[in-house]
């Protein structure tokens, strides 16, 4: 015998799913695969030009496309293009370092009127200093371990 909470869990949940929109899962997987596959192809393509035109080496070379993706997204998010693309891509968009770009990006012009420290500079770490924080720090992890096994 159910309770009444039971019930009334029962019809809200049979409520949620009558209103809820249908997912198109095949799709967006598809248009996510694609579009990040585009924003590689892009990195790639830059690296092979960078590799020409320029004097560095490998790690040079990959941290002028860094440089140049975070720019790019950036740009495209104060023009309001990366929103889209993501809503049309989803998690195809969110490639590590244009998504990281577009978060710290987003963040900065939404509070860009509450000053330069306390709007733009503030909220946009309160976004991407976590993953920072957690770059950093597992980071050092990583180099104590390696440092350890050097050692021995």
């Amino acid at each position: 015998m159910k309770t009444r909470q039971e019930e009334r869990n029962e019809k809200y949940l049979e409520y949620v799913k009558s209103i809820s929109p249908k997912s198109k899962m095949w799709p967006s997987l598809l248009w996510a695969f694609l579009v990040g596959g585009l924003i590689c192809i892009v990195g790639q393509g830059l690296y092979m030009l960078y590799e020409h035109i320029t004097p560095y080496d490998a790690l040079g070379v990959g941290g002028l496309v860094a440089v140049t993706l975070i720019g790019i997204a950036a740009i495209l998010t104060g023009l309001g293009v990366y929103d889209k693309i993501g809503k049309f891509a989803g998690g195809g968009s969110i490639i590590p370092i244009t998504g990281f770009s577009n978060a710290a990006t987003a963040a900065a012009m939404e509070h860009r009127k509450e000053g330069i420290i306390f709007g733009t500079m503030t909220n946009m770490f309160k976004i991407v200093g976590p993953v920072l924080v957690a770059g950093v720090a597992l980071s050092m992890l990583v180099g104590f371990i390696y440092w350890i096994i050097w050692l021995f």
